[in-house]
């Protein structure tokens, strides 16, 4: 009996220390994985668009109507993803064919940094040339990060102490989207490499409003502010990709969580951390959010069994929440670490991660661009794929 009872013991305990060493082990190997079918699914679509080198049309953005990728030029919003997640892809693998894609691709944009025409700037810079300088540093590289950043301050208001997003029109004074929280990081990093603090000041100055004007009661963002440019004052609160005006559109739910977490991590300005986790907390807690963690493209869209999902914005609140995790004590980092994992385990599975060679080389299935538009409904999008590339990076590391 005893030699029996100790049997027992020995074999409770070989199976607790290889449940443990399993639960240690097994996110890894599917990390591995996953990024193994990432490379494949890239090395897909680099090589469907190789015949579109040379035209104005070169960045792979989403899949048409007709099935075929749709390709855009460099002074479209999205087009430093695709070099962003390249980058991604290099820094996931070390293997040298990304890094000279990426150069390649990013090289592309050089111009953008003089135009003035758009607020987007800091995407297609910060993704492109700002990922670049995680690989090794460049002086020329930048000289790129830092006239961007001139650029995009020629947008900015100092009377109503924000960046204009879109020109002024019939429509709009002088709007201002949620979007834009997103190329705070390029001004914070031209300042980091001049040590002119023009930049960093209209960063804060652009937060501290959105801060203020932005959110509701509730912590969710309305999309798009209209301001007087002279006085500040907010003229209109408005949506214009979401369900409603009074609607929490996902993806600017996910655009504010982010930029108040890197906000934060220039910062270190508490209010900025605490903005973060009110966001999280409305994302995390809200009735709405599906089972997998998946959004609908709207928190307050009517659900029913055809109601598009967004992956874009699932990516985006699944990356920021890996960063913001870092910030806090160990519990409730771990609450937050949890959730984000939870999501790119969700992304990571066959519902919404692509079977190998299909969905045109894309990684993500199932996101939204602009449903009230009838643009990009249920389709993959490049910057769905460079959050969840970016997403793995952080965990990763």
């Amino acid at each position: 009996m005893k030699i029996l009872l100790k049997t027992c013991q020995l074999l409770i305990v070989a199976l607790v220390l290889t449940g443990c060493k399993n639960k240690t082990e097994k996110p890894v190997e599917d990390t591995r994985t996953i990024i193994e079918k990432c490379t494949d699914q890239y090395t897909f679509l680099s090589d469907s668009i190789k015949s579109a080198l040379d035209t104005k049309r070169m960045m792979p953005r989403n899949i048409g109507k007709n099935g075929q990728t749709g390709l855009t030029g460099i002074y479209d919003w999205t087009s430093g993803f695709y070099p962003g997640s390249l980058w991604y892809l290099n820094l996931l693998t070390n293997d040298s064919k990304w890094e000279n894609l990426a150069l390649e691709y990013t090289k592309k944009l050089d111009t953008i940094q003089y135009w003035t025409g758009n607020h987007d700037v800091g995407f297609m810079i910060e993704c492109s040339y700002g990922n670049a300088l995680k690989k090794e540093a460049s002086a020329a590289f930048d000289s790129v990060i830092v006239q961007t950043a001139k650029s995009l301050a020629t947008r900015f208001h100092p009377g109503a102490g924000i960046i204009q997003s879109w020109d002024s029109s019939k429509k709009w004074n002088c709007p201002v989207i949620i979007d834009n929280m997103m190329n705070l990081e390029l001004l914070f990093h031209a300042t980091e490499i001049s040590g002119d603090s023009t930049y960093y000041n209209i960063a804060v100055s652009h937060a501290n409003k959105t801060m203020e004007n932005h959110f509701r009661a509730d912590n969710s963002s309305f999309h798009v502010l209209n301001y007087d440019t002279e006085t500040g004052e907010v003229l209109e609160k408005r949506t214009h990709q979401g369900y409603a005006d009074d609607s929490a559109w996902a993806r600017g739910q996910a655009w504010g969580l982010y930029g108040f977490t890197l906000c934060y991590r220039v910062t270190k300005d508490e209010n900025y951390l605490n903005q973060a986790l009110k966001i999280a907390d409305f994302i995390k807690n809200h009735p709405n959010l599906p089972e997998d963690n998946i959004p609908y493209w709207d928190y307050n869209a009517p659900v029913d069994e055809n109601t598009p999902r967004d992956a874009s914005a699932a990516a985006i609140t699944a990356s920021a929440l890996l960063e913001l995790s870092g910030y806090l004590s160990t519990e409730k980092s771990n609450i937050y670490n949890t959730f984000a994992n939870d999501i790119i385990k969700s992304l990571s599975s066959p519902a919404y991660f692509a079977e190998t060679g299909t969905n045109n080389g894309f990684l993500l299935k199932h996101s939204v661009g602009s449903l009230p538009h009838g643009v990009e409904i249920d389709t993959p999008l490049n910057y769905a794929d460079y959050y969840f590339l970016e997403a793995l990076y952080r965990q990763q590391n």
